[in-house]
């Protein structure tokens, strides 16, 4: 199977007598019986809901019937559309985020590999070392007493946002358009605890390390290990993060300790962080090199076979935004036809200049009023009241500036990973 990230049910599609193997180490005989024992065992039961008497009766390759009848839902998680369940990818729709700040039940989920199954704060030590002068190891309560604890929104998205439309296809999770979220978080600042380790001059990059373990169980393997330039990671809005929304973080969003590097691709934000290696290069971990969160160094016809040493690694996002109400399909009666427009709009490492509206494909737009964010890396809400002229049917696009004057385009500027969708946010409206 070439596909490294799948879907349970596709997997079982394809190859069930593997996925037994891949899903719950289940051992095949013969007779096309599967025995499952240990953790495999352990796994089905804790899916489906208590211990199985006669697993020992069931057929190799096949989904337990409450697991088919019921979509995967994530403890803690109110909404999210589930894309994936190993692993567990999961987004918001749109509508759903309409919140100031992004709710913690709605912050969605990207995870490469499994995550840890012993998340408890007090055993959790976090390792600073390499080009560093101090190398560290700490508790969490050693971060909270040593260093300065402060509380930010700050903005996550990730890097493959909006690929599910992209044609032709690109592989990879097919996000729609919620794969984003503004939640309140509360830690250290990475740049003071850089500080405190001491940098050496041969310091060039970042390596972040975590608790998840690879899909294959190999714990040679690695999942993901991304990192970050120097001249980024000392930037004050970067957080050592312990707390989500005055709580402790989900365990889906990185319990207990995380990185949150807001305005980069929301992979170097990682998750049941454990380490921060300091390089003399360029990073180099899983998901670091090749074509992974990267994209081509020239503009490229869409499907166009792109050299591997044209790709550059992405650095700040590109501006964007979400309308958040009304939810697409609305049903307005034309005796009130007035409507308030509703979002969000990000850019990056920059902050929002405008945002405008149109109901007319584009031919005429009116600015949105726009609120200043609640901090740097934070999303910036926009509103507008827009009345519809008659009966019809009716599209709202929404259209972000930045303060660099870069505007949000209509069209996809196409990639063969599929990452920065940053075109207009479109929803339906139909006055009736």
């Amino acid at each position: 199977m070439s596909k490294k990230e799948i879907d349970v049910f596709e997997l079982y599609a394809e190859d069930p007598e593997k996925a037994d193997r891949v899903v719950f180490g289940r051992v095949v005989n013969p007779n096309r019986r599967g025995f499952l024992k240990g953790a495999g065992l352990a796994t089905m039961a804790a899916m489906v809901g208590g211990f199985i008497p006669f697993h020992r009766n069931m057929p190799a390759g096949f989904i337990p019937a409450a697991l088919a009848e019921e979509p995967f839902r994530i403890s803690g998680k109110d909404g999210l559309t589930v894309l994936n369940d190993r692993p567990v990818n999961a987004e918001c729709p749109p509508h759903l985020l309409d919140d100031q700040v992004t709710p913690t039940s709605r912050h969605f989920v990207r995870n490469n590999g499994v995550p840890p199954a012993n998340v408890d704060a007090a055993g959790w030590k976090l390792t600073v070392d390499g080009e560093v002068k101090s190398p560290m190891t700490m508790t969490i309560e050693d971060l909270k007493k040593k260093f300065d604890v402060v509380t930010l929104q700050l903005q996550l998205e990730c890097g493959g946002n909006g690929r599910s439309f992209f044609d032709p296809k690109a592989k990879g999770n097919q996000w729609t358009v919620g794969a984003v979220g503004c939640s309140e978080w509360t830690g250290v600042r990475l740049a003071d605890v850089l500080k405190a380790a001491g940098l050496k001059d041969s310091a060039v990059y970042t390596a972040h390390y975590g608790a998840d373990t690879h899909l294959s169980g190999d714990p040679k393997k690695l999942p993901i290990s991304r990192g970050v330039p120097i001249s980024k990671a000392m930037d004050k809005d970067n957080l050592i993060a312990f707390a989500q929304n005055g709580a402790p973080i989900h365990p889906m969003n990185g319990a207990p300790l995380r990185l949150v590097i807001p305005g980069w691709p929301g992979s170097c934000s990682h998750k049941w962080l454990t380490r921060i290696w300091i390089r003399d290069q360029v990073h180099d971990g899983p998901k670091m090199t090749g074509k992974s969160y990267r994209v081509p160094e020239y503009p490229v016809e869409p499907g166009e076979k792109v050299p591997k040493e044209a790709f550059r690694i992405i650095e700040a996002m590109p501006v964007k935004s979400l309308i958040t109400y009304p939810k697409s399909g609305l049903q307005l009666q034309a005796a009130k036809p007035m409507l308030q427009v509703r979002g969000h709009a990000w850019a990056g490492d920059s902050s929002i200049r405008a945002v405008d509206i149109s109901i007319d494909f584009g031919a005429t737009w009116t600015k949105a009023n726009l609120r200043r964010p609640r901090n740097s890396h934070a999303w910036q809400h926009f509103s507008a009241d827009i009345t519809f002229p008659m009966k019809g049917y009716y599209e709202v696009w929404a259209r972000a500036t930045d303060e660099q004057r870069r505007m949000q385009p209509f069209a996809i500027a196409w990639n063969p990973k599929g990452y920065l969708n940053n075109s207009m946010h479109r929803v339906a409206v139909r006055v009736v």
